[in-house]
């Protein structure tokens, strides 16, 4: 594991419960909340087989060069470096998450995947539960958005693992407008989960996706990025769901081969940061403003707390005074 940069440790480990009341009786549509991308990378299996989120030639050549090409897999598909625990100490309260079974092992075991397989999903849940059982006042989204080689019985035992893991915790889905922190503390709720998937229609516990818009820019070039970032929060609903600025650049298949070596961090990600970083630090969240951020990497820079800090911007001069 890297050397973190100083400032990681805990100390945004409780930031949603040290707000002031006036933030805290706001919705959370209208509150600036970090998140980041692909959140469980941190760690990924190189003896496991290919993902099935994988295409045909990828899976081909990790077959013929087997750990020397997912090893080169790993720079590509990392996207994190803080484990689950590091994230949310340091105030990330969003967490991006890809899941799919290993077709072919017995069971309905879930793994984390992003090209290659990571933890098991319940041992990422029990991790995020364990921290706030000791942060009865922090909140977090857990957005469930893509499903790889995952049939009825997955689904299944995903949403009852879910339900299991967190319990009471779980907030049950309602109006977007009313989803306050007072209102979270009031219920003992602290996980709001978004399930993009049909089995999870009827289901009180989990939100449907559509709740959670995120586009994605698709796009190497952060001028692009960030024109897309203030088209799309232009455009945000005013009424019914929460909203996500994909503050990430994605490589494509020739980014990957000139950088081959190289990998996302240090080719694209580094490089380009300053012009994203400038870009969330002039935002300002409320009503027609920024919600939920994710980035990658995001111990990189002080990304969780300039995003915290934009919800000072929502607080008048005597209350900025007053904290």
């Amino acid at each position: 594991m890297k050397t973190r940069p100083a400032g990681i440790g805990n100390v945004n480990a409780d930031w949603m419960g040290c707000l002031p009341s006036k933030l805290s009786a706001m919705p959370l549509k209208h509150l600036a909340v970090p998140g980041s991308h692909d959140s469980f990378t941190f760690w990924v299996d190189v003896y496991a087989p290919v993902g099935p989120d994988q295409k045909a030639f990828v899976k081909y050549l990790a077959t013929m060069f087997s750990v020397i090409a997912k090893k080169v897999m790993v720079k590509w598909s990392m996207t994190q470096n803080l484990t689950f625990k590091e994230q949310l100490d340091a105030g990330i309260r969003y967490f991006d998450l890809r899941v799919s079974s290993k077709p072919g092992e017995p069971g309905n075991e879930i793994y984390f995947i992003h090209g290659l397989f990571g933890h098991k999903v319940r041992d990422g849940l029990i991790e995020i539960n364990s921290f706030l059982v000791r942060h009865r006042k922090e909140v977090v989204f857990l957005d469930f958005n893509h499903y790889y080689a995952m049939d009825a019985e997955h689904h299944v035992y995903l949403i009852g693992m879910l339900q299991e893991v967190f319990g009471s915790k779980l907030c049950t889905h309602g109006a977007v407008e009313s989803i306050t922190l007072d209102y979270l503390w009031e219920k003992k709720h602290q996980v709001i989960v978004f399930y993009h998937h049909p089995s999870a229609q009827g289901n009180p516990l989990m939100w449907p996706g559509n709740k959670i818009p995120a586009p994605w820019a698709n796009t190497t070039e952060p001028n692009k990025l960030i024109q897309f970032l203030e088209t799309t929060l232009n455009k945000r609903a005013k009424q019914g769901s929460f909203h996500v600025s994909q503050a990430i650049l994605t490589p494509t298949v020739n980014t990957v081969a000139k950088g081959l070596l190289w990998g996302l961090r240090n080719y694209l990600v580094e490089r380009n940061l300053p012009t994203i970083m400038s870009w969330v630090e002039a935002q300002r969240p409320g009503v027609d403003g920024v919600n939920i951020i994710t980035s990658d990497f995001v111990e990189l820079t002080d990304f969780a707390n300039v995003v915290i800090k934009l919800n000072n911007l929502l607080l008048s001069d005597q209350d900025c005074k007053k904290r």
